[in-house]
């Protein structure tokens, strides 16, 4: 005998377990976050706090005058200012080089636009020390376009700011084009059509219709391109030399030939500090304009 189910009653709910696996699937990440990136940070500010004596070595105890000698000794403002204006010129000129060459591959075709992105993602497929010798050979006074630079007067370029900036533009150029490729990929080509038959002007219409939808790839890009570039050390190291220190590389000499491992340690905590306050003062400078153009 078949049984009658009553309209008002309903079948019990099953329990949702979306948010278990979910929970579940991100512990394994978690603790590979944990593991290698909050531990050896959590274990660096420690060790910035310890005293340190060059004949005993690290001592017990804690203290703050690694902090305040980087925070007061001109020696390390001076390369700390250093790391950020060659961070910032390397940001500007990722900005303007790969903005448009990201708006040139989104209206590119198949398969042009393959080859050029895969031209794009080439640098990656080479070993970082490996690009900054061939810049090195390039700008040695041996290279092609050092003696092109002596030969109009500009003097060496290898083992200047010149020399960084033109390695780091070359490590990080891909860092910004992807972002922004990607941020375009949501416009339509039919809306700058639009735009262009309604009488306004190609530059008007790069300004007010193609800029704000790769604005955010471009805040990406920027923020990615700034933070790689203060913390680099392959690059600053293989083309600055040893007279043009930044803050990696002091961070390097402290730990490696100092051996005064707390104050490497308050270098690198104050280079993360500084970094993470440009980088978010950046980020809302940014946001706020992006909002005003949208309206």
């Amino acid at each position: 005998m078949a049984t009658l189910t009553q309209p008002g009653a309903a079948s019990a709910p099953k329990p949702r377990t979306d948010g278990l696996l979910a929970i579940l699937g991100s512990i394994p990440l978690a603790i590979v976050f944990l593991t290698l990136v909050l531990t050896p940070l959590a274990l660096t500010f420690v060790l910035s706090f310890r005293p340190f004596d060059y004949g005993a070595g690290i001592l017990p105890g804690h203290t703050f005058e690694h902090y305040l000698a980087v925070v007061t000794d001109s020696y390390f403002l001076e390369i700390f200012w250093r790391t950020f204006w060659i961070a910032g010129v390397t940001t500007l000129i990722c900005v303007l080089i790969g903005a448009p060459e990201a708006y040139i591959l989104s209206r590119m075709g198949k398969p042009w636009r393959s080859i050029f992105l895969l031209v794009v993602l080439s640098p990656l497929l080479i070993s970082l020390v490996v690009r900054a010798f061939g810049w090195s050979m390039l700008l040695g006074h041996g290279g092609v376009i050092g003696r092109a630079a002596a030969a109009v007067g500009l003097g060496p370029l290898l083992y200047t700011p010149t020399a960084v900036i033109i390695g780091l533009v070359h490590v990080m150029l891909p860092f910004m084009v992807i972002p922004v490729w990607t941020s375009l990929q949501k416009l339509d080509p039919a809306v700058e059509h639009a735009a262009l038959s309604l009488n306004a002007s190609r530059f008007q219409t790069l300004l007010r219709i193609v800029l704000p939808q790769a604005m955010p790839g471009i805040l990406s890009g920027s923020l990615i391109v700034f933070g790689l570039s203060a913390s680099s050390f392959a690059i600053p190291a293989l083309l600055g030399g040893r007279r043009l220190k930044m803050v990696a590389t002091v961070v390097y000499d402290e730990f490696l030939t100092e051996l005064n491992w707390p104050l490497g340690a308050a270098i690198a905590i104050v280079l993360l500090v500084v970094n993470v306050i440009i980088m978010m003062a950046y980020n809302r400078v940014v946001e706020r304009s992006y909002r005003r153009s949208l309206g």
